[in-house]
Formats: C-alpha cells, sequence, structure tokens
C-alpha cells in the first residue's frame, strides 16, 4: 500500500509573533488555522484510503477548551473577545425587598400615562408619587439587612470589573495568557492610564448576561487564571507599575481538574508573592468576595469596600447549612459573620467605604465608577509617598493586626462600647441534700431571730425563695420533657397568646378549658417522672418558705399598723381642746349627782351624746386616713342577740341571706354569666397588681356586666316580698324595744348584700 503523505508545514517562513503564540504541540496557531494535519484522500485503482481519528468521551469540557483543535478557527484563544457594551440593554430585574418600590414606581407610570391619554394635568400627583417614592427608597437602602446587601452585592445588572476600567482610564490594554498554555477568561489583566498614571489592573470578571457569564465561568477562576495575575504582578513590580485589584467572585472554581492542576498551590503562591511586591497595592471589592478566591488578589495595602459588596470566608447559604442544617437560615448566618462594609471596617479588615447611589451601583454605574477613581487616586497618593521598606511593612502590619490583641492596655472608649456585653452564667440545678441543708440553716436562722426578738433575715430569705423558684422551674421542665409534654405546652401557649390577641370570649374559653384538661392530665402524670421525687421535695421547701415570708410581711404589717393607729389615737386624746370639754363634761356629771345616762336631764344628755359623737368622728377620720374600713358598733347592739323576737328576726334574716345565696350560686353556674366570670378571672390574672388603663378600664366594665346579671336575676317578686316583710318584724322588734329610730337606719346591715 503506498504510504500516507503530509503537507509540509514552512517553520522558516512564520514570523516571530506567530511563534510566540504556539500551541501545547509546539505548532503555530496562525498555521494551525491553515494547514491541514490530516491526509488527503488518494484514489488509487479503484481503491479509496483514508484516515480517521476516533475521539473518545466529550468533545469539549466547561469550562476547559479542547487543546489546540485544528478544525476550530483561530485555535485555543477563540473564546476571547473584545469587551464591548452590550447590543441590548439588561432587563430590568426586582429583588424582593424592592417589590414596594415597584409598586409606587408602576404607579407614577400609571399616572402618566392617564395624564398622556386623558390631557388632564396631574403634574401634583406625580410630584407627590415621586417625593414618596425617593423617601421610601432612601429609607430602604439606609436600613438594608447584611443579607439584602449580599442580594445586591449578586444582582445580574451590577457593573463588572471591565465596565468600571473603562469609566475610569484614558486607555486600557488588555494582557492575555499565563505563559504555561492558557487564558482564564474568569480574570482580566492590563495596562491603564489614571490622569496619565501607568496602573496594572486585574480582577475577577463576571458576564453580563448568561453567554457571557457561561464564557467567563461566572467569574470563577482556574488556576490559570491565578497564574495569569501572578505573571502581571511580577510584570508590575518589574517596570514599578502600581496595582489595583477588583474582587468580585463567589470564589475559586472548585472542581477535579483544577485541583489536578494545583489550585491551592497557585492561590498560595500568589499569596506569599503580593507580600513582597515593592509597589502600593490597592484592592477593592465591587461586589462579593468569597474565601481563598478572593484573598488571592486582595491582600494589598489598602482593601476598599463598595457600600454594597461583601466579602466572607463562606457564602451565607453555606455556613447556615453547616450550623443550621437548612440554607433557609442565611439571613441569620450573614448577619452573624459581619461580611458588610460597615462591619468590616469596625473589624479593620477593610480600610474605608466607597459610596454607591441609592438602588445600588447598577443604578448609575458612571457615578459609581467616578467614585472608585477618586478613592484609587486618594489611596496611591497616601501609598506612592511611603518608601519601600515602609511598604511591605505596611501591607504585613495591615493582616497581623486583624484579631490581634493586647494583654494590659486600656480599651478605647468607642470600641469598648461596640463590644458584646458579657453573658450572664447559666443556672445550674444544686443537689437536693445541700438545698435542704441550706433551707434548715435558714429556717433555724429565722426561729432564732423571732425568739430574741431581731431582726429576721429577709435578703436570705428572698435570695433563698428565687433560688428555690428556679429550681423548680428547671424540674418541672424537665419532667415536662421527660413525659412528652412538651411540645403539647408550647402549642397551647401559642393558642392562648392567639385567643387573648383576637379578644373572643368563646375562644379564650375553649382555651381555658383546653388547658384545665392538660393541668389535670399532666398533674396525674407527674408522679411518674423520674424527677418527681425532687421536684416534690423542691417544692413544698418552696411552699414553706413562701408562707413563712408571708407570715412575716403581716406581722411586721400588722405590728406597723398599730403603732400608727396608737399615734393617731394619741394625736386625738392629746387635743387640748377636747381635753377641756372632757373635763368640763365629766365636772357637769359630778355634779349632776347622776350615775347612769338614762337620768340625766335632756340638755346634759344631748352634751354627752354629742361630745362622744365628735371623739368618735375624730377616730374615725384618723384610721380612715391609715386606708382602714371603720365601722361603729353601738354599745347596746350585743345585747339586742338575747332578746326573743330579735332572735326570731335573725334566724329569718339568716333564711332570707341563704336563699339569696342559693340563687345567686345557680345564676352562676349558667354558662353564660360563668363564661363572664372565667374571663374576669384571666384578665385579673393577667392585669397583676399595675394593670394598664385600657386593661382596667376592661375589668371594671366586666364587673359590672356580672353585677347587672345578678341584680337582674336576684329581683324576683317572690324574694321582695319576703324583705318587705322581714323589714316590717325588724321595725315592729325595734318598737317594741324603745329602739327604733335609731337603728332603723341599721336595718339592711342584717340582710345579706350582694356585691
Amino acid at each position: 500500500m503506498e504510504a500516507l503523505a503530509y503537507s509540509a508545514i514552512p517553520f522558516a517562513a512564520s514570523p516571530p509573533s506567530d511563534l510566540l503564540r504556539s500551541s501545547a504541540n509546539g505548532l503555530p496557531l496562525k498555521t494551525l488555522g491553515k494547514s491541514r494535519l490530516f491526509p488527503r484522500k488518494r484514489k488509487c485503482s479503484g481503491m479509496t484510503v483514508s484516515a480517521k481519528i476516533i475521539r473518545k468521551g466529550k468533545k469539549h469540557e466547561y469550562p476547559w477548551p479542547d487543546d489546540a483543535d485544528p478544525n476550530v478557527k483561530g485555535g485555543v484563544l477563540f473564546h476571547l473577545s473584545n469587551f464591548k457594551p452590550l447590543k441590548e440593554k439588561p432587563k430590568p430585574v426586582t429583588l424582593d425587598f424592592e417589590r414596594p418600590l415597584m409598586d409606587l414606581k408602576k404607579k407614577i407610570v400609571d399616572v402618566r400615562n392617564m395624564a398622556d391619554e386623558t390631557g388632564l394635568d396631574f403634574s401634583d400627583q406625580i410630584l407627590s408619587l415621586e417625593t414618596k417614592y425617593q423617601q421610601a427608597l432612601r429609607d430602604l437602602y439606609t436600613h438594608l439587612t447584611p443579607i439584602q446587601r449580599v442580594n445586591i452585592a449578586r444582582h445580574p445588572n451590577r457593573p463588572t470589573f471591565l465596565d468600571h476600567v473603562f469609566n475610569i482610564t484614558e486607555k486600557f490594554v488588555e494582557l492575555h495568557g499565563d505563559r504555561a498554555g492558557y487564558d482564564d477568561p474568569a480574570i482580566v489583566t492590563g495596562i491603564g492610564t489614571i490622569d496619565g498614571q501607568r496602573y496594572m489592573f486585574m480582577g475577577h470578571q463576571k458576564g453580563r448576561n448568561t453567554k457571557e457569564n457561561i464564557m467567563r465561568n461566572f467569574g470563577m477562576p482556574t488556576p490559570h487564571g491565578y497564574r495569569k495575575a501572578l505573571r502581571m504582578m511580577y510584570y508590575a513590580d518589574h517596570h514599578g507599575f502600581p496595582i489595583v485589584t477588583f474582587i468580585d467572585t463567589p470564589g475559586a472554581y472548585a472542581d477535579l481538574k483544577s485541583e489536578e492542576l494545583g489550585q491551592g498551590e497557585a492561590i498560595a503562591h500568589n499569596l506569599r508573592t503580593m507580600f513582597g511586591l515593592k509597589v502600593p497595592i490597592v484592592s477593592i471589592v465591587i461586589g462579593e468576595g468569597g474565601s481563598g478566591g478572593a484573598l488571592a488578589i486582595g491582600c494589598a495595602n489598602k482593601l476598599l469596600m463598595l457600600e454594597n459588596a461583601v466579602f466572607y470566608v463562606a457564602s451565607p447559604e453555606a455556613c447556615a447549612a453547616i450550623l443550621w442544617k437548612s440554607a433557609k437560615a442565611s439571613p441569620k448566618a450573614a448577619e452573624k459573620l459581619k461580611i458588610t462594609a460597615g462591619e468590616l471596617c469596625k473589624l479593620q479588615v477593610a480600610d474605608g467605604i466607597i459610596p454607591e447611589p441609592l438602588g445600588g451601583a447598577h443604578a448609575d454605574p458612571l457615578w459609581t465608577s467616578l467614585q472608585i477613581k477618586a478613592a484609587i487616586k486618594e489611596a496611591m497618593d497616601e501609598l506612592g509617598n511611603m518608601e519601600t521598606e515602609e511598604l511591605l511593612r505596611h501591607r504585613m502590619l495591615k493582616f497581623r493586626k486583624i484579631g490581634g490583641f493586647q494583654e494590659g492596655i486600656p480599651i478605647d472608649p468607642k470600641k469598648k462600647a461596640n463590644m458584646k456585653k458579657k453573658e450572664e452564667p447559666l443556672f445550674t440545678r444544686t443537689p437536693d441534700h445541700e438545698l435542704e441543708t441550706e433551707v434548715e440553716k435558714l429556717k433555724q436562722e429565722i426561729v432564732k431571730a423571732t425568739d430574741s426578738s431581731t431582726k429576721k433575715p429577709e435578703l436570705a430569705l428572698n435570695e433563698m425563695i428565687t433560688k428555690l423558684k428556679r429550681e423548680v422551674e428547671l424540674e418541672f421542665s424537665e419532667a415536662v420533657k421527660a413525659l412528652g409534654f412538651e411540645d403539647k405546652l408550647v402549642m397551647l401557649r401559642e393558642e392562648f397568646t392567639k385567643a387573648k390577641q383576637s379578644k373572643d370570649r368563646v375562644l379564650v374559653q375553649s382555651v381555658c378549658d383546653e388547658i384545665e384538661k392538660f393541668q389535670d392530665e399532666l398533674n396525674h402524670s407527674l408522679p411518674n417522672a423520674p424527677n418527681y421525687s425532687s421536684l416534690k421535695s423542691k417544692s413544698d421547701m418552696l411552699d414553706e418558705l413562701s408562707l413563712a415570708h408571708s407570715l412575716s410581711e403581716k406581722t411586721e404589717k400588722a405590728a406597723k399598723l398599730k403603732q400608727e393607729i396608737n399615734r393617731r389615737l394619741q394625736e386625738v386624746i392629746d387635743i387640748k381642746n377636747l381635753s377641756e370639754v372632757l373635763e368640763n363634761l365629766k365636772s357637769d356629771v359630778i355634779k349632776s349627782g347622776v350615775s347612769n345616762l338614762e337620768d340625766l336631764d335632756d340638755d346634759l344628755r344631748d352634751k354627752v351624746v354629742k361630745t362622744k359623737k365628735e371623739i368618735e368622728s375624730k377616730i374615725v377620720s384618723g384610721l380612715k386616713s391609715l386606708n382602714l374600713d371603720v365601722k361603729i358598733v353601738d354599745a347596746k347592739a350585743k345585747s339586742l342577740d338575747e332578746q326573743p323576737a330579735f332572735s326570731y328576726v335573725k334566724q329569718r334574716a339568716d333564711e332570707l341571706n341563704e336563699e339569696i345565696n342559693e340563687k345567686i350560686e345557680d345564676i352562676i353556674s349558667s354558662s353564660s354569666l360563668k363564661n363572664d366570670v372565667e374571663l374576669l378571672k384571666l384578665e385579673i390574672v393577667k392585669a397583676g397588681k399595675s394593670p394598664d388603663p385600657e386593661l382596667k378600664k376592661k375589668i371594671e366594665s366586666l364587673e359590672q356586666q356580672i353585677k347587672q346579671q345578678l341584680a337582674k336575676a336576684i329581683d324576683s317578686p317572690d324574694l321582695k316580698v319576703k324583705h318587705d316583710q322581714l323589714k316590717e318584724e325588724i321595725s315592729e322588734v325595734l318598737q317594741a324595744t324603745k329602739m327604733g329610730g335609731g337603728l332603723n337606719g341599721d336595718v339592711p346591715s342584717m340582710i345579706g348584700q350582694v356585691s
């Protein structure tokens, strides 16, 4: 068979530039694009010989292109293209928390359309809506939560690295290749000028649409990207160009091939090299900066962040999945991670914040780029005045001081104010025998103080009661958990809270019935709890000490009240005018020579009665000032019980009272009034010792309603007749004992009062 012939490749005729841009197998790329590597078909006496290469596996492994495929026009650099403005404007994207703003914006558009269609003047309404929109926008973007800033940093329309570079530079030349066979499109490098000063720019480049994002691998570099950045760092260091890096990546690309090609080594090499570069370095976080993928070009003298940019070790979603086992906890994780520009400046990780327009950088990209330009010039002016040794030391100290502290140095007051407060130590349970010993010792001190009439240890008693309450709560919680009632208890608490908020009496009563059933069930099951003996022991000790404390308070209160009453009585007795009146009255009675009050003449008897009433009035007013309920009892009232007629009338009054009480009990047992009484009890418990005015008004209204229902229910003709008959009998008895005029007004006190 005739040997296969291959077309010759003229290496000598190729220019040096084509030889430099060679493929992996050493062939010039330009030549590869034009020449053929495969044999032509030859016709040979009735038979055709052809060669065919069979490829196994995938033709294209994303994001890695095929190695020097001769069938692809342009060679291995086919995926590189000039950065040009998009032919179509990006579609507006509304984030979840921005929807209220979009509703306002839609109203403004609707009013404008209506004005155009009808020809009417709606300028005032449009102005009012626009003012309201601007105010709402300002309020929203000045109080953003960390997770909202994360969403803004990831906004699909947010300006990219090349958008900013072309806005801030007069000239920019992109430089390609890592000189190891690949050019990663996720990292872009190049030389540009700002006000005539040359800078080396490098940064992560995301796409502006889906096609560009796929081409740029969503801004996630492979090892080749970091090696390209490293080559440009050496180039800038050699020529004395200051370096400006732009960080905008979720992280380095983590796939098998990246690891095989040394992803970790490439990042580590960049970290080590950046600390030794002798030119100023400024890094700017324009979007999100994730982990080592961001730090590989972020070891700078100054780290600046856009207002809504974020810089983190792990994304909030990854952190939430690790700590809370759910990505739904990402808002909580974003808050705890301290990843926003403001928080990182407080921690001295970032050195400054570059402002953004309201609505984010995508609302006005050019204005944002100009702010970045001003920040770069300011930082470079400061760093440019430093000597090389000072610059290197400045870069080293920036990272050395992160998270560092030194003992014995006073804390800055501003920093101290932002420090987390010391948490209270968790309360731990005390063993039963220790508690019993402490309680027994306290009881002996109380008994000793009582016997010696010294002051009781009130402070120690109060502390022990508080401690026992905590112990009982812990034991009870453990018992409820052991019995499996914890979920039901939480559910009942939530239902009761909702019922109170709804103010529906039927619903409140229904929940109260469920609570009573649960309480009965819990009380029945509580003895089966493993810690029941400990719970009961501590509960008994708490009850005993609480009773002792209550009795002590009552005794002390009674002693103080007794002293106050004696003091007030003494004040009444010591009144000079009253003493003279009593002495004069006494001398008049002695002169009359009469020993019985009934035998005195009318004038003297009236004088005695009048003086008696004055003294009683002064004593009563003094006692009422102490909030005491005072009743004056006639001295002869005691002897009335001994009279047969009065005893009979008293028996009749008691019978009528019993009948009234039975009637009241029947009424209360009815469902409607019982519900009102239970609701009143709940409101009183809820109000506590110091109810608010609204709750107090509600309680008074319920009381009045219950009283009216009771009064209406017992207002029966039968009871009225019996009451009138009893009054007549009492009147006859009093007339018979010659006391009708004095005691007729006290008749209602003999009959039960409904209140």
